[in-house]
């Protein structure tokens, strides 16, 4: 398949350097200069995998990740995050606004291309029956509408706390590593700080009470009743 990269950075050297090594390889490519052009380019050439610099002027990755992830749309487009910027707020930040990956800059060419065919190769979502809810007392997963429920209230959760919750969801009492959540919501090749895991659950139990999930010192998490 002839995938499709949009990079968006308003450094002409990285837009010239990246452009070039994909287009080597055969991908499709477009780039953007700043945050607003970028969102226009996804639009028209709707990529499969958008590359993101967060430190723009105007309108930040950030913004324009979380702006993209509001559209229908861009469901099933991965975005990386290519980046200077490294602190675990700023991945933990970023990666809750929807990424799919947090690259840091300088990386060689041909690391950046090895990081670009993980993520293509990666299911972007826990394998279950699409049509499926999954119910533990008054908590109820649908994973056909992406909504979580509370005593009948609808919950508002960020793409990455559903898709943990899910995974916890997915088999009660089971005890998942922080490696294991890792690895199954953000895949093996996604390099974020010790605290997004844990950042993420405190966020989720905000939510949704502290009932459900229970803390593993040292080990995980898991979800009980």
């Amino acid at each position: 398949m002839n995938f499709k990269v949009l990079v968006i950075d308003d450094e002409r050297d990285v837009l010239d350097v990246v452009s070039y090594n994909l287009l080597k390889d055969g991908y499709q490519v477009e780039t953007a200069g700043n945050g607003v052009e970028g969102l226009q380019k996804a639009e028209d050439f709707l990529p499969d995998l958008i590359l993101l610099d967060i430190m723009m002027p105007d309108m930040d990755g950030i913004e324009v990740c979380r702006r993209l992830r509001e559209q229908d749309l861009f469901d099933n487009t991965l975005i990386a995050f290519l980046t200077a910027r490294g602190e675990d707020y700023t991945q933990v930040m970023a990666l809750d606004y929807g990424g799919d990956d947090f690259i840091i800059k300088p990386i060689k060419p041909n690391v950046l291309k090895s990081r670009i065919r993980a993520l293509l190769r990666r299911t972007r979502r826990i394998e279950q029956d699409p049509g499926s809810v999954i119910t533990l007392d008054d908590l109820s997963i649908d994973l056909e509408k992406f909504e979580v429920r509370l005593d009948d209230r609808k919950i508002d959760l960020a793409k990455k706390e559903f898709l943990i919750l899910e995974l916890l969801m997915s088999a009660p009492g089971k005890v998942f590593s922080r490696q294991e959540i890792f690895r199954r919501i953000w895949g093996s090749d996604v390099i974020v700080g010790q605290r997004t895991i844990d950042v993420h659950i405190r966020r989720i139990r905000e939510k949704i009470g502290d009932k459900y999930i229970k803390t593993l010192k040292g080990v995980g998490y898991k979800l009980e009743a």
